[in-house]
Formats: structure tokens, C-alpha cells, sequence
């Protein structure tokens, strides 16, 4: 399984070692979106759901996904990120929360599962705020949009950026 860096020569899991790698700037971009009802966009955007602001409390909720990774993904090693930065947005024509997250650090591997974790935090937080009021909510396009550093080098999903 040459492709496969989390295998060890006996196919079990295990940690890479990227002790020996260069320190570089890492970024990522990762996005989502909640899908919801007219009903429940109204409440969202007027500050109406009885737990508070989802907004806020989805954008925090991100920001400590991306700082709790490694706990919740097995084999993500221990960052320290320089910054976590959430954009939450309603989008009326779709009626939905477009949430994206922009992660960065100066380290030996990068940070797309620490990008990815915080928008789907957000977006399970945004869910919680909301079920009393819609069950059949959908969280959807979970998605790396952008990252930089590293020995792989760059990438940009096509027009998202």
C-alpha cells in the first residue's frame, strides 16, 4: 500500500511520522452548508430560536472543532494553529447557512482536517440550535475549497475561489 502513508508494512493504522519534514506556512479553506425551511431560515435570521444566536454559537462551536481535532480524528497529529477564522452566512434564494473556515499554522503537516472539522462542528451546531423547530434539516457539501504548504503544494477546488 504505497499510496497509503497511515498503513504500517502490515496494513494497521498508524501515526506518519512527520518529524523529518520542513516546517512550513500551512493553510486551509474548508466549507459546508445547513440546509433548512423557510420557517426555520426566518428564526435564524431574525434571532428568533429559543437557544440564542445560532450563528454565534455555530461559529465558536467551529472554532473549537478545529482546536479538538486530533481527539475526535484518530490519526491527525497535535497543531498548534496559528489561527481559526469561521465566516457563517445565510444565503435566502437557497435557504441555507454557507459556512466556511479558514485555518492556518507554521508546522510539519497541514491543517485541512482541522479546516473540515470546524465547518462540520459548525454545522452540527447549527443543527442542534435548530431541531426543535425542523428535524429534517441537511447538512451538505462538506468540502476542502483550498490549502497551501506543504510537499504536495497547493490546491484550489475549481471555482470556489
Amino acid at each position: 500500500m504505497p499510496d497509503f502513508t497511515h498503513f504500517n508494512e502490515q496494513g494497521r493504522a498508524k501515526m506518519v511520522d512527520v518529524g523529518e519534514k520542513p516546517v512550513t506556512r500551512r493553510t486551509a479553506v474548508a466549507a459546508a452548508r445547513v440546509l433548512v425551511n423557510e420557517e426555520t431560515f426566518a428564526l435564524i435570521q431574525s434571532g428568533g430560536m429559543k437557544k440564542g444566536d445560532v450563528l454565534t454559537v455555530a461559529q465558536v462551536a467551529g472554532v473549537m472543532g478545529a482546536k479538538r481535532t486530533p481527539e475526535l480524528i484518530p490519526m491527525c497529529h497535535p497543531i498548534l494553529l496559528d489561527g481559526i477564522d469561521l465566516k457563517l452566512r445565510l444565503d435566502e434564494a437557497r435557504h441555507s447557512v454557507e459556512i466556511e473556515a479558514a485555518v492556518s499554522c507554521l508546522g510539519r503537516t497541514g491543517v485541512e482536517m482541522e479546516a473540515l472539522t470546524a465547518v462540520s462542528a459548525a454545522a452540527l451546531t447549527v443543527y442542534d440550535m435548530c431541531k426543535a423547530v425542523q428535524k429534517d434539516m441537511v447538512i451538505a457539501d462538506i468540502r476542502l475549497v483550498k490549502k497551501t504548504g506543504g510537499i504536495h503544494g497547493e490546491y484550489d477546488r475549481e471555482g470556489e475561489t
